[in-house]
């Protein structure tokens, strides 16, 4: 991660803007010409396929790029990104950003950052095909709540914004599937749920959950 020094001077390039919940942040097809520096919130990255479908990517979260590649590449934008929950970012135009991470050598860390973005779909893409969707499931909720920031809160971590489509997105299975892991871990009490929220009430023992196979 950028430190907190290099972070805040980056986003002072840029301007301040609020996305509503569900509201959309960049759309596929759009030319790269500005990136997102996420401040807050949670975001969802979705690729729409010729056919209507729309392919899930990955969850975003405080802190995160969005948009670079687009940038650096000089094409349109792949996929969309949507706020899940009310998201603060700040805009940055595509030069000044080129000449910022130029200016600063930061070069080498969007690479290690495109590499870790890479094994993260590695992984994923291997966990579809190795794991029970429970076990996913339950490791794709401690993923978001690492990526909100809510992992030193060993008991009443809140996830907000999720549907149970999306959730079955993100893990390959049927929203009917979704709806039997959830209860699976309620039944022995490891979360919570209502309405597009997930309380886990127990971050150590769902670990111990994710780590079964």
């Amino acid at each position: 991660m950028l430190s907190d020094e290099v972070w805040r001077d980056l986003c002072s390039q840029g301007v301040p803007r609020m996305f509503p919940e569900r509201s959309l942040m960049l759309r596929q097809g759009s030319p790269g010409t500005h990136l997102l520096a996420l401040t807050s919130g949670l975001a969802n990255v979705v690729c729409r396929e010729p056919n209507g479908a729309r392919t899930w990517l990955a969850f975003r979260g405080p802190r995160d790029l969005l948009g670079e590649v687009s940038v650096f590449n000089g094409t349109s934008r792949t996929a969309d990104v949507v706020a899940l929950t009310p998201c603060a970012a700040v805009v940055l135009d595509a030069e000044r950003f080129v000449r910022f991470v130029e200016e600063r050598g930061l070069v080498m860390y969007l690479m290690r950052q495109a590499l870790a973005r890479m094994r993260e779909s590695d992984i994923h893409r291997s966990e579809l095909q190795t794991l029970p969707s429970v076990v996913r499931l339950a490791r794709t909720l401690l993923r978001l709540a690492a990526l909100t920031d809510q992992m030193a809160d060993r008991n009443a971590v809140r996830l907000t914004g999720l549907n149970q489509e999306e959730v079955a997105q993100s893990i390959g299975v049927t929203r009917n599937a979704v709806i039997g892991g959830l209860r699976q871990l309620r039944a022995v009490g490891l979360i919570e749920t209502a309405r597009r929220v997930i309380v886990i009430r127990d971050v150590a023992a769902l670990q111990r959950w994710a780590a079964a196979d």
